[in-house]
Order: structure tokens, then sequence, then C-alpha cells
């Protein structure tokens, strides 16, 4: 009996893949007619994280420290290249990361407290890079919003790269952060194409509603960018130029685009969700994103994993070059450092008298 993976509702995976360090293998056995029927439910758990900031080395990517509030993402975008970090729970980088969220209830707290050190130099955080900071689940806990809070007292620079037009919410946060430089934000947009983009990411913003969102926070002062990420050989990378002049129309100061990256899980994830969407198309996508690394689905190598070598690539980045410069795009207004003040140690108490405060 073959098995015939049905697309959760919903749902970017269509499978749940045991992850690369289970001794085990396990399947699910199908159900009638061959159909392999998987949970759909969300299940949304406390992380008791210790620490919220991590360092980055990786030198082609532009930040070196960020916090991401959730682990997992219900937005479900089948390219997501962060799948693989659940597997680090024991869970499947399948559905189980677009269904098993994990929040950092005190992120807010442990931020406060690490931005409080006397060892801290103050650089630029990158908000939600792994995954996103307004999924679903934070219109209920807050926990961005929180964090933003804290960032905000303090003046402390930072980027917002997101899918959501949640992050309207946050407009006078946001609004007052930019007042002192403190503050980018870059709309991701791979697609404008609604039903392409509903098998995609299925549960993030609609294409058309980011951009009225890129338009809002232009008005409001808070200086915004486009991400077309990612760009898909043979499938989205026909819209590279279209993105780009609907996003500087909307307001974007600033672009920036990121070839698709199928490392590790993901890559069967993904061709698995090819074959199963756009059957038609699915050689063609998959030959053309040989072309761009040398003949592999994806390269790792730093400089190379998110922007593909040889003419192909050559050949995108020319495309992007000339669109950019045609429509006035520029850098994003610098963010000020020196701005910060360190938020004040908590009061000393007396031992012998615990509820006195000097």
């Amino acid at each position: 009996m073959s098995r015939k993976p049905i697309s959760p509702r919903g749902r970017g995976a269509l499978s749940l893949p045991d992850n690369r360090y289970e001794k085990e293998i396990r399947e699910i056995i199908p159900e009638a007619e061959g159909q392999v029927l998987y949970p759909n439910d969300t299940i949304i758990r406390p992380d008791s994280a210790c620490s919220v900031l991590c360092e980055n080395v990786s030198p082609d990517v532009g930040f070196s420290r960020s916090l991401n509030p959730y682990r997992g993402c219900e937005h479900g975008c089948i390219y997501c290249f962060a799948r693989p970090t659940h597997a680090y729970l024991g869970l499947s980088p399948g559905l189980d990361f677009e269904r098993q969220i994990f929040f950092k209830k005190d992120a807010a707290l442990l931020l406060e407290k690490e931005l409080g050190r006397k060892t801290y130099r103050c650089e630029p955080i990158a908000l939600g890079i792994n995954t996103d900071s307004y999924q679903p689940a934070e219109e209920g806990l807050k926990i961005t919003r929180s964090v933003l809070e804290v960032m905000d007292r303090v003046r402390h620079p930072l980027t917002i790269v997101t899918k959501s037009a949640l992050i309207e919410r946050d407009l006078d946060l946001l609004t007052s952060l930019a007042a002192n430089r403190c503050v980018q934000v870059f709309i991701s947009l791979p697609t404008l194409d609604d039903d392409l983009s509903g098998k995609l990411e299925p549960r993030a913003t609609r294409p058309l509603r980011r951009l009225e969102t890129i338009r809002k926070l232009s008005e409001s002062g808070i200086p915004v960018g486009i991400l077309v990420a990612p760009v898909i050989p043979g499938l989205t990378d026909h819209e590279l130029e279209g993105i780009l002049e609907r996003s500087r129309r909307s307001g974007a100061l600033s672009a920036g685009y990121i070839l698709l990256r199928l490392p590790l899980e993901v890559r069967e994830l993904f061709l698995e969700w090819l074959s199963h969407h756009y059957p038609d198309s699915a050689k063609k996508v998959e030959n053309r994103l040989r072309a761009f690394h040398r003949g592999a689905l994806y390269d790792s190598d730093f400089g190379t994993r998110m922007r593909g070598s040889g003419p192909l690539a050559d050949l995108l980045s020319k495309r992007f070059e000339v669109a950019t410069r045609r429509l006035g795009y520029g850098p994003m207004p610098e963010l000020d450092s020196s701005v910060f003040s360190p938020p004040l140690p908590p009061p000393r108490r007396s031992r012998l008298f615990p509820d006195f405060t000097p």
C-alpha cells in the first residue's frame, strides 16, 4: 500500500520525519486508502531558558547578537532554514516544528539582567531571526512586546525581520525606538502570488497585507526594508523585480535577497512539498537550484550559501543590482548605540531588615 500524505490544513510540511538524532526510525501506519493522517493541533509550551541572547560568528550574517522569543514557528514556511533546530528538542523538523511551539516566558527579565551586566557592551540585537517574533502565539503571549518594552526603556538598538502584520500592534514602541535611531524593520516577502503564498507559508500574513504593513511602518517614521527571501529558482525568481517595485512604492527604503537554503532535513521536506503541490514544475525547480550550487541542492559554505555561485547566481545578483538602483533603494539609517542607558540594578536589601530598602 503506497503512502499518500495529506496536507494538514494550514500547515506547510506534509510529514513528520524523525530528527537526525533518533536511534530508531518510526513510521505512521497509513489509514484507509493508503492515506497518512498526522495530528494537526498546535501545542504551546513554556521554555525555561537561562539566557536569551545568542552570539553569532557567521561571517555572512550582518549581526553578532540575536534574540528569539520562540522556538518553532506556526507560520509553517516549508523553506524555513530553522526547522532542523527542533531536532535539538527531540522533535521532528517537519510538522512538529510548526505545531509544537515553545515560548521564553521570562525573555524580558533575562534580557534586562544581561543588559545590566557591567561587562555588557552595546551592539544591535537581531530580533526573531531564527523564528518569527510575531507568529500567531505572540498575539496572546506578548513576549516580543515585553522585550521591546525593555529595549525602548534602555534605548537599545535592534533589527527585526518578520512576515506578520501583527508588528503593527507595537507601533507605539517602534516609533519611540525610531526616534532614537534604535530600530530597523525588514519585511520578508518571497512572492506576491496569494495562492503560492498560501501553500509556501500557510499561516503567515498574505503578500498584499505585508505591503500594507510596509506602508504603515514607513508612514510612522520607522525605517523599513524589504527582504526577498527566499528566492526559489524556477518558482519565484521571476517575481524579483515586481516585489522590489511594489515594496518601494509602499515605502521600503532598503532591499536584500536570499537564495533558497535547504540544510539537513529541510531538503527532503521541501522536495516532498514541491512534488505534492507543483508536480509539473518539481524537476525544473530542482535542476535550477542545482545550477546555483555546482550540481548540489545546497552549499553550506559561507559566502555562497545565501547567494549561490556560477552564471545563474551572477545573473540573479545583477538583476537585483539593476532593479534596486533603478528604484532608488539605498542603505538603512545607521543604528545608534551611543544612546544606550543600562538598566538600573535592583535595589539592595538589608539582611537584618529585608523589608528596608536603603
